[in-house]
């Protein structure tokens, strides 16, 4: 992981196309701007992972079923 560091306003470039802008810090808050060709998909990381999840399931219909069951077996016996 490439760690660095910015100030507001300033940016980073990503392979000559995606430019990272630090507009505001507010506390622990930093709000980014974020300039990407319209075929780059930018997502917040917690919304990938619910996209990537609820694509699993439609994939295995079933399964969500089963990880359920199971659970609520591991609920009993616990």
């Amino acid at each position: 992981m490439l760690i660095l560091t910015r100030k507001k306003l300033q940016s980073i470039i990503i392979n000559d196309t995606i430019v990272l802008t630090v507009l505001a810090v507010d506390g622990d808050r930093v709000k980014l701007g974020i300039s990407a060709p319209s075929e780059v998909t930018v997502l917040r990381e917690e919304v990938q992972r619910a996209v990537r999840e609820e694509n699993r399931r439609a994939a295995h219909p079933g399964l969500a079923d089963a990880e359920a069951a199971l659970r609520a077996l591991g609920q009993r016996h616990a």
